[in-house]
């Protein structure tokens, strides 16, 4: 027996589901509340849910398979195609559901409750480093004003503002160096901040099997471990590293017409976060580390510095997934074959 396809669009209140009665072929819209969805769901046989993976998508399918259902995630831009009229609650429902039954559709991996739990840490870091970042400006286009410059970089700025504040003290009106002293204090409590939630970020990687294997690779450090499994859930999900390269926007874009394809700068799709840890984490190994990847090295003596930071961290992604997809240790100098075919 053919298991009932639901499209469903969800919403903080309105939940819209579209289906086709397996028994009398009759297509159903029909709007439900949160308490109705459940209930109804809980009532119905095990069929497969589709819904789009947004906000609130992943505890909805967690909350599918545990009433016996499969949860089917949907990224947003496969959907879109498919609504035929103007956008409503309806037809979205209708276009959820004609898009989870086409051939060789791309779905996303449900997270679990720990995984969501640790990218929650990670936007509250980066929402706080953006708030540090503003206040130091602030503070640097303020003392500028009085004739006041710092030295480039974070730290280094801080510590002569710190060695200078009696010379600063004596050039700038005292009604604006209190605001000063307040900013300053503001900045070194989000200093605080940010170091305890990036103890805990580290924190997890230690317990989870795959953040470990992932942190023998050079470049790879407990917040990229940690954002790449939490982001990705489950590595098999995608069929090659290069699916995973293209997932995270490391890949160039391609562009074609008349069998002639052209290929450009990366794409830049997928999590920007998680695309910056990696090039960092690249180019902290071709610039800064003391034992070099000679692949690296040899390609930026062709290549552009950037170009080949990101080719580094491309190499890094396909090693992740490889890593991870096939359950193997990271082995240095590893050169995969490709298998001989039989021959009879």
């Amino acid at each position: 027996m053919n298991r009932t396809t639901y499209g469903l669009d969800i919403a903080k209140r309105v939940f819209q589901m579209h289906w086709v009665d397996p028994d009398t072929g009759e297509i159903v819209n029909r709007r439900f509340s949160r308490t109705e969805l459940i209930e109804f769901l809980a009532k119905s046989p095990a069929g497969r849910v589709a819904l789009e993976a947004c906000g609130s998508g992943h505890w909805w399918a967690r909350k599918m398979r545990a009433l016996g259902h499969e949860a089917v995630l949907l990224h947003a831009k496969f959907i879109r195609p498919f609504v035929q009229t103007n956008k409503t609650d309806a037809a979205d429902a209708r276009a959820i559901w004609t898009a989870v039954q086409q051939p060789g559709m791309r779905t996303v991996a449900v997270k679990s409750e720990e995984q969501q739990a640790v990218l929650g840490l990670h936007r509250v870091r980066t929402q706080l480093t953006k708030f540090r970042t503003m206040q130091i400006y602030q503070l640097r286009s303020l003392l500028y004003e009085f004739g006041v410059t710092l030295r480039t970089g974070r730290q280094a700025g801080l510590a002569e503002l710190q060695d200078r504040m009696a010379d600063i003290e004596g050039r700038v009106p005292g009604l604006l160096m209190d605001v000063l002293r307040e900013q300053l204090a503001r900045v070194h409590s989000l200093d605080e901040q940010i170091s305890v939630l990036e103890k805990r970020i580290a924190a997890w990687p230690k317990q989870e099997a795959s953040c470990r294997l992932l942190l023998a690779i050079p470049g790879i450090g407990p917040l990229t471990a940690s954002a790449l499994v939490a982001t990705v859930g489950d590595m098999r999900t995608f069929k090659s590293g290069r699916e995973l390269a293209s997932f995270i926007g490391l890949v160039p874009q391609q562009r074609g017409t008349g069998g002639k394809v052209q290929l450009g700068a990366i794409s830049k799709r997928g999590d920007p976060y998680l695309r910056t840890l990696l090039i960092h984490g690249a180019r902290s190994v071709l610039f800064t580390s003391r034992k070099p990847n000679p692949w690296a090295e040899e390609l930026s003596k062709r290549r552009h510095a950037n170009v080949a930071v990101v080719a580094l961290a491309n190499k890094m992604a396909r090693t992740a997934w490889a890593i991870l997809a096939h359950g193997q240790a990271y082995q240095p100098g590893y050169v995969s074959t490709r298998p001989q075919p039989e021959t009879n």
